[in-house]
């Protein structure tokens, strides 16, 4: 995979037994995919700026194989798989050398003042395939 990502799993991340929610899983993988696009120089806030599109979450598919806790290091590996107006972020999480979870999100290039996709641009599309 391409992009790694180290997630600490805090208090408030867990149930009163101390592992991790789901819910809050979900969101360090939204934060992962965050942190990615701003390592690729293309932070999603900036989408809209360079070329007046977003790359909206349309579907998501999650299996959670294991349990962490409060204090655990989970390593989130990224990789992006680009279509022709569309991109799959395919994740695997560990811990301790064990998957604890694994899926991905499907997301379109659309036009902020459209509702139909529109090819992925170029120098976004590099970006995303040089990780």
């Amino acid at each position: 995979m391409g992009f790694t990502r180290t997630w600490t799993v805090r208090f408030s991340d867990t149930d009163p037994f101390g592992i991790a929610h789901y819910p809050r899983m979900i969101d360090a993988v939204h934060e992962t995919s965050d942190m990615f696009m701003e390592e690729i120089g293309w932070p999603y806030w900036e989408l809209h700026e360079r070329h007046g599109l977003g790359l909206p979450l349309v579907s998501m598919d999650f299996d959670f194989t294991g349990q962490v806790r409060g204090g655990s290091d989970v390593e989130i590996e990224l990789a992006a798989v680009v279509g022709e107006s569309s991109v799959q972020f395919n994740y695997q999480a560990s811990h301790n050398g064990e998957v604890v979870f694994e899926g991905t999100e499907h997301r379109v290039c659309v036009p902020i003042d459209g509702d139909s996709g529109v090819e992925v641009p170029d120098d976004l599309r590099e970006a995303l395939e040089s990780v």
